[in-house]
């Protein structure tokens, strides 16, 4: 065997064995703490409320800006990694969000809470997360499906766990307690992001230490000067720097597609729509069971409900998606799952007893499932993989800022109607609505797709459709690591 043969084999050990599957637990812990931390966020609504004297709206902006920062902050992260790495970025998320949970339990008004716990540990909360998402694309090659299913069951579990210890340390010591308390847990992201230690790749450099590639902008610089340009003249100075913007957005925005691909335009305003109402839930359920006479333990455990449920039912969808009946068809699947999520929200409309609110707990976690499981693989399958990482910036950036405005309009017409009822009509009103533009947009492009094609390609050529599906078969152990991919979940 050769020298080459030699170090090719010894850099490839620590992929799919050994470390990886530490780096694997540590990635299921970041998911727990940071994707499921928000959803305990609603057992302290009353209480901030009482505390500074704030309205339902003024304090639904503090769970938005977490929410929508943590999906929205992609491109910063996708950035960060590739300048500095996984391992540091994750880390760096660690100590942002436990100081952000920290400073907040020292707030004195709930503006100060947008502030830190909002947009500090929503930063540092999608940080972590997201770039320990990364690295498990280059420490699994082989069983790269299978690890992102795992890990994705971390978020379940930080809906089940963080609700119950919520409710318990409020009890017990008070919000701002609770908060420090939170600060110190959060920070255990570092330890996690400290498992994730460089690997080396076949080439002997870390993955790290990746050189980015020549920008196209740098070499249209080069020509210039070459012809006899200054390289300080304001002309060129400002061309060269509107190239590097344009680059950037191309990079990190697909503006281009999103105007080209009509199967991503119609998903990403449908998701972006669906995303008014989708989060409200979350953040009003428990202070409508309260408002309603159910007991604040009780309250509490019904957002744990939901992430129980969904630590079985997420995989199954997963794994049902996967079978080659609903190959190409995934997004009527997501379809079904978004219009059943707002058909539920008619149940707590009829009744406020814990019992019905139990039911539509069960409900929605099974609907939830589908939408959580289904939303970026329908994304794989209306865009090329090699533009996904453009193409999922712009879509999490759209859809954080419907995330960040939804609560708070509907918190205001609650403050005006003093009924709580109106979250629920709201978030069908928003749910059943995208689901149908999706579903019935996407069976009108599929027909219109169908008859341009029929005279130019057999029926039984998959490329016919514009909205087909994508391959996303890992290669062979020997490729390239993958490109940095910035993904977020819901």
């Amino acid at each position: 065997m050769s020298q080459g043969e030699a170090a090719g084999h010894g850099t490839a050990k620590p992929q799919d064995q050994g470390w990886a599957w530490m780096v694997l637990l540590a990635a299921v812990v970041l998911q727990g703490m940071t994707l499921g931390f928000p959803c305990c966020i609603g057992i302290f609504f009353t209480d901030l409320q009482h505390e500074f004297q704030a309205s339902n709206s003024e304090t639904s902006w503090f769970p938005s800006i977490m929410v929508a920062v943590l999906h929205g902050g992609g491109p910063l992260c996708s950035i960060l990694v590739k300048r500095f790495g996984c391992r540091f970025v994750v880390m760096l998320g660690g100590l942002l969000s436990g100081l952000g949970m920290v400073s907040s339990s020292f707030c004195k008004s709930i503006s100060q809470l947008y502030l830190t716990a909002g947009l500090i540990t929503g930063l540092g909360s999608c940080f972590s997360f997201q770039a320990g998402v990364t690295v498990l694309g280059y420490y699994f090659v082989r069983w790269r499906t299978l690890a992102n299913a795992v890990a994705s069951t971390g978020v379940s579990l930080g809906f089940t766990l963080w609700p119950l210890l919520s409710q318990y340390l409020l009890d017990e010591m008070g919000w701002r307690n609770t908060f420090l308390i939170f600060g110190g847990i959060l920070l255990n992201c570092c330890v996690c992001g400290a498992i994730m230690r460089p690997i080396q790749l076949a080439s002997g450099s870390l993955l790290q230490s990746a050189k980015p590639e020549e920008e196209p902008g740098s070499r249209a610089e080069e020509a210039q000067l070459s012809n006899g340009a200054s390289p300080h003249h304001p002309t060129l100075q400002q061309h060269t720097k509107r190239t590097k913007c344009f680059q950037m957005l191309q990079k990190y925005l697909a503006f281009d597609i999103f105007c080209q691909n009509k199967g991503y335009q119609i998903y990403t305003i449908g998701v972006t729509w669906m995303m008014m109402g989708f989060a409200l839930p979350h953040v009003y359920l428990v202070p409508y069971a309260i408002h309603n006479g159910v007991e604040e333990r009780k309250a509490a455990l019904l957002i744990s409900i939901i992430g129980f449920i969904n630590i079985f039912i997420r995989p199954l969808t997963g794994l049902l998606s996967g079978h080659r009946v609903f190959t190409g068809r995934r997004i009527y699947l997501f379809s079904l799952a978004v219009l059943l999520c707002g058909l539920s929200n008619f149940i707590c409309v009829i009744s406020a007893e814990f019992s019905v609110l139990i039911l539509y707990c069960v409900i929605l976690s099974i609907a939830m499932s589908g939408v959580g499981a289904l939303t970026f693989q329908v994304l794989m399958d209306v865009v090329e993989m090699d533009r996904f990482s453009s193409a999922l910036g712009l879509f999490t950036i759209l859809e954080s800022t419907t995330l960040l405005i939804g609560p708070p309009l509907t918190g205001l017409l609650v403050d005006i109607t003093s009924d709580f009822r109106y979250v629920f009509y709201t978030s069908s009103f928003f749910l059943i609505s995208a689901a149908l533009f999706m579903g019935l947009s996407f069976c009108a492009l599929e027909k219109k797709n169908k008859l341009r094609e029929a005279s130019k390609a057999h029926l039984d050529n998959p490329s016919r459709y514009q909205y087909s599906e994508m391959s996303t078969e890992p290669k062979a152990v020997s490729q390239s690591p993958p490109a940095v991919e910035y993904i977020t979940s819901i």
